[in-house]
């Protein structure tokens, strides 16, 4: 008869990432696509930051949500996009408990957090179209600030939660995590106990929290493309472009946590492909759809980066 695993057992110290693929070729291509979308993820992001503080004019609640997005991109994709490209050149990709439970806290924190805050921006942008009169009356700083400190809040919250169950179960063996990072699905599977209660309590977290965000955006993009349909030509493609990229984005990002956490922790053979996305594609084309597809940004940027010609020129 076995003895019983408690809690406070546990007994690995290191678990071993399996990565994308052991292919020394693969790896290099891998390298260099990761190291080139991180590169230019950290540049876009903030030079939107920079350009939002910069220019006056983008001192507007929908700015300073979008400065806050670009804040957690950077900070989302530097939880694991670092790590994967040093783990490129060694061999044995191992990880420190400590570290994998770090990796996990901050990945759900920025994860959590982005999905309240495209939630936010989504109602920012259904009183900016169909209640425009009362647009700062309604969405003042005072809101703007408790709304951002809201749902960092609740990110916290989030993460703290899942974190937890995490770390409370005991982890001796096997140690290969089944991904490029640690996240709670994959990490879970290696407990040395019966994880089903624990597995049904991630997607009553995480999935629930996906699904129901994305329902509400669902539902106020519909009210906003109603509301549209009686603006006139100039008015209403100005707000069916900020609401494109906007629902874009939501798209690819809630596309990603509702594959992986509305289910069972079961690997399945697109998991690497959306987690590829979700932590390195996704992170890059938010300055891009935001930026390409926005006016104001795009006039903030040329702004920004003729500064010096244009006091010359006076």
């Amino acid at each position: 008869m076995e003895e019983a695993i408690l809690p406070n057992q546990t007994s690995l110290t290191y678990f071993r990432l399996r990565g994308l693929s052991t292919n020394p070729k693969v790896q290099m291509a891998v390298f260099a696509m990761f190291l080139i979308f991180y590169t230019l993820t950290l540049m876009g992001n903030i030079l939107i930051v920079i350009t939002i503080i910069y220019d006056r004019r983008l001192h507007t609640p929908m700015y300073f949500f979008l400065s806050n997005l670009s804040f957690i991109d950077v900070c989302h994709s530097t939880v694991t996009v670092p790590k994967m490209l040093v783990d490129t050149w060694s061999e044995e990709k191992l990880i420190s408990f400590n570290a994998c439970v770090a990796q996990m806290f901050f990945l759900h924190l920025f994860a959590c957090t982005e999905i309240f805050l495209l939630t936010v921006m989504a109602y920012d942008r259904y009183v900016a179209i169909c209640n425009p009169l009362h647009y700062m009356t309604v969405m003042n700083w005072k809101v703007c600030v408790l709304l951002a400190v809201a749902l960092w809040t609740g990110g916290t919250i989030h993460s703290v939660a899942l974190t937890s169950l995490t770390i409370k179960l005991p982890y001796c063996g096997p140690d290969e995590v089944d991904n490029f990072f640690c996240d709670v699905p994959q990490v879970i599977k290696l407990a040395c106990i019966e994880t089903h209660i624990i597995e049904i309590l991630v997607v009553s977290n995480s999935g629930v929290i996906s699904v129901v965000c994305f329902v509400i955006l669902v539902a106020s993009y519909a009210v906003i493309l109603t509301s549209l349909r009686k603006r006139i030509s100039a008015g209403r493609r100005k707000a069916l472009s900020t609401c494109a990229a906007h629902l874009t984005v939501v798209t690819l990002f809630l596309g990603h946590c509702i594959f992986i956490y509305s289910r069972p922790s079961i690997s399945l053979p697109g998991d690497k492909v959306v987690s590829v996305f979700f932590t390195a594609v996704t992170p890059l084309l938010n300055p891009i759809i935001y930026t390409l597809r926005n006016e104001d940004m795009k006039n903030a940027l040329n702004k920004l980066t003729g500064r010096k010609e244009g006091k010359e020129e006076k």
